[in-house]
């Protein structure tokens, strides 16, 4: 395997509210906070990088059409970031523009059908 999904962010009205009912749902615990309002949730004694995907409840006021509310981040498990961008690429990605500046640490792709992922930086262990 050479991706495995590390966080699914969900932009949220109310991301408290949400945080509180997803941990509740899944039994995760309250891992941090951004300064945008952003909470991420995920199993206790674990956090990011576990075998569970963390969520990120990320606020969003006006969600815009046709947005979906929910993007896939994933990390590469075997080789490095620009090696598993070369590799998804390959696979039938696109890069997406989002708004990204450039300095970003992480790469916006989209799958076959247009929907908008993340590859992250940090290499993760596999399950």
């Amino acid at each position: 395997m050479a991706c495995r999904i590390s966080e699914l962010v969900i932009d949220a009205a109310d991301p408290e509210r949400l945080a509180v009912f997803w941990s509740d749902v899944l039994g995760y615990v309250e891992l941090g906070r951004e300064d945008d309002g952003s909470i991420e949730i995920g199993p206790p004694g674990t956090g990011f990088g576990g075998p569970q995907p963390t969520l990120v409840l990320s606020p969003s006021s006006d969600p815009r059409p046709a947005k979906l509310r929910l993007h896939i981040d994933v990390n590469a498990t075997d080789r490095d970031q620009d090696a598993e961008l070369d590799r998804l690429l390959a696979l039938g990605a696109q890069p997406a523009d989002v708004g990204q500046t450039g300095a970003e640490s992480w790469h916006v792709l989209a799958d076959p059908e247009g929907n908008v992922f993340c590859l992250l930086r940090t290499r993760l262990q596999p399950l």
